[in-house]
Formats: structure tokens, C-alpha cells, sequence
């Protein structure tokens, strides 16, 4: 019996620090959506504007994140469904920006470009970190991390956009970026939507077979 207490506890304070990480996450993503939205703007970049989305996106994940915590197995799995079906929004909204730059090839304005995507890294960087723990947990968690983790990715990627911009006077770098983005966020969409697919069915079959 002792165990078991120790276990319900055990258990009690792990919800207890996924709220509060995520809650720091969501703060931090919802920061760095209203800067990255004004950069967007200011500067005229897909590959910044593709963040913006994806900030906005994970926003709303880690808000999701946040509720359900405590919540069993099968309404976790509904929400994973809506991560990554927000993942996959956001690869359309990028590869809508890539037709729009197609027929628009301007050139970003370096400055704001970068100090945009330095600050952007490093917010992403810090939710990563702070997500890093759980990464390996229940799939409210792990989706959560996988968003972080791909953040971290599209800020390192527009850091070098930026670069090569600078360096070729073009804004085809950007539109390049862009699409490495779109492939990285068709990738993940499918990943979480199987493995949230995956568990809805385990969820549902569970209680039938016990």
C-alpha cells in the first residue's frame, strides 16, 4: 500500500512539473509569435514568416498540452491529432508563401531578418531545453518536444538564410529555406498524426479488452 501511495504522489508531481514547463513554453512561444509577426512584416521573409506561423501553432499546442495533462489516454490522443493537424496547416500556409515569393522574388531586408531569427532561436532553443526531459514520455509530451524541436531546426535554418542573403544580394535563399521548412513540416505532420492515430486506436481497444 505504501507503493501504491508513493506511486499516486510519484505521479501527482510529474503533472505538477509538465504544467508548469509547458505553461513556461506557451508564454515564451506566444512572445516570440507577436515579435516574429512585426519582423515578418518589416522585412518581407517566407523563411521568417514560416516561423510565425509555426510559433503560433505551437502556441496553441502547448496551450493544448497544458489541459490535458491530467487527462486519460484518449483525449491526449485527440489532441495530438490537433498537433499535428496544426503542423500540417502550417506546411500549407509556407508552401502558399512559396507560390506568392515565386511570382515576387524581392529581397528581404537583412537586418531585421536577422535580428528577428537570433532571438527566435534562442526562445526555441530555451523551450527545447526546457522540453528535453520529456521527450521520452507520454505522447502529450513527446509531441510537445517534437514541436520544439523542429522550431529549433527553422530557427537555425532562417539564421543561415539570412547569411546567404547577405552574401548574394538575392532572395532566393529565402524561398530555398522556405521549402526545406515545407518538407520538415510534412515530415513531423505525418509522424504525429500516425503515432496519435496509433494510440487513439490502443486507447479505445484498452478498456473492450480489460
Amino acid at each position: 500500500m505504501t507503493d501504491c501511495c508513493d506511486c499516486d504522489v510519484d505521479t501527482r508531481a510529474l503533472a505538477a512539473r509538465q504544467r508548469r514547463i509547458l505553461l513556461v513554453v506557451l508564454a515564451i512561444n506566444v512572445a516570440t509569435f507577436v515579435m516574429m509577426v512585426a519582423a515578418s512584416a518589416l522585412s518581407g521573409s517566407s523563411a521568417l514568416l514560416s516561423g510565425t506561423l509555426d510559433n503560433f501553432g505551437d502556441a496553441v499546442t502547448y496551450g493544448l498540452s497544458f489541459a490535458v495533462v491530467r487527462t486519460p489516454a484518449v483525449a491526449k490522443a485527440r489532441v495530438a491529432l490537433f498537433k499535428g493537424a496544426m503542423i500540417l496547416c502550417a506546411a500549407l500556409a509556407v508552401g502558399a508563401q512559396i507560390g506568392w515569393r515565386l511570382l515576387h522574388p524581392d529581397v528581404p531586408i537583412v537586418a531585421t531578418m536577422g535580428a528577428a531569427s537570433v532571438l527566435n532561436l534562442a526562445a526555441n532553443a530555451l523551450c527545447l531545453w526546457l522540453l528535453s526531459p520529456y521527450r521520452t514520455g507520454d505522447l502529450n509530451m513527446s509531441s510537445a518536444w517534437e514541436c520544439s524541436r523542429n522550431d529549433v531546426l527553422e530557427g537555425v535554418a532562417v539564421i543561415l538564410t539570412t547569411v546567404a542573403v547577405w552574401l548574394l544580394g538575392s532572395g532566393w535563399p529565402d524561398v530555398v529555406v522556405a521549402a526545406v521548412l515545407l518538407v520538415l513540416f510534412l515530415r513531423s505532420a505525418l509522424r504525429v498524426l500516425g503515432s496519435a492515430s496509433r494510440a487513439l486506436r490502443a486507447a479505445r481497444v484498452a478498456p473492450t479488452s480489460a
